[in-house]
């Protein structure tokens, strides 16, 4: 993977560069995407380049039974760690319990990494992920 460098000037990029041009009824080119990562990492490089087919956008095909599922695995655990991070009866267990898991091999480096395992591991119990 390549590392992102831009003029003096520019800390970071975000959005589309370029866009393909729609032309009687297709489009031409394709799109160019900057991104910036601004959540919690512990990787370093946060500037990133993307180049995207013209049609990538536009869900055109059928969506198959896992990618279905996948999404809709993320909706509920998504909902699941938002409403963990505001319930303020288990944040003092869930901070404890982080605090504990967070210098083993495999533990999560950050509060919303660990509930995201936690809530993700309590979905797939529940419905045999």
């Amino acid at each position: 993977m390549g590392v992102v460098k831009y003029s003096p000037g520019i800390e970071y990029v975000k959005g589309s560069l370029a866009k393909p041009k729609k032309s009687d009824g297709h489009n031409h080119g394709d799109y160019l995407i900057g991104t910036h990562r601004e959540a919690a990492t512990t990787n370093p490089n946060c500037t990133r380049l993307y180049v995207r087919k013209g049609d990538t956008y536009g869900n055109k095909i059928a969506q198959t039974v896992e990618a279905r599922a996948a999404r809709t695995r993320f909706t509920v655990v998504s909902q699941a760690v938002k409403a963990r991070k505001e319930n303020i009866s288990t944040l003092t267990t869930d901070q404890a319990a982080f605090k504990a898991q967070k210098d083993l091999p495999n533990g999560k480096k950050t509060f919303k990494a660990y509930l995201w395992k936690v809530c993700g591991d309590a979905y797939d119990d529940q419905y045999g992920g």
